[in-house]
């Protein structure tokens, strides 16, 4: 089963990244329940800008380290934006 990485525009308009097989249950989890990341639930709703796939966990995990890594500009340049 493949994984995804995520990033997600919050309502403060700060991004999170993250990793998940279901991208969809994912998202109503950080909008919906005590399941979402601890630094969503203060900064709902949050929507997905970008998703891209990954072979295994390993592979998803280190695209998320990289991804993570990257300056606020080179994210908005990942998922084709230039500003929010």
């Amino acid at each position: 089963m493949s994984y995804f990485v995520y990033i997600l525009e919050c309502s403060d308009e700060t991004l999170y990244t993250g990793i998940t097989k279901d991208v969809q249950k994912r998202l109503d989890e950080h909008n919906n329940s005590h399941k979402g990341a601890k630094y969503t639930k203060t900064r709902r709703p949050v929507k997905l800008l970008y998703k891209e796939s990954s072979a295994d966990r390993s592979s998803a995990s280190k695209r998320e380290y990289e991804i993570k890594k990257l300056t606020r500009e080179k994210k908005l340049q990942l998922i084709g934006k230039t500003s929010l």
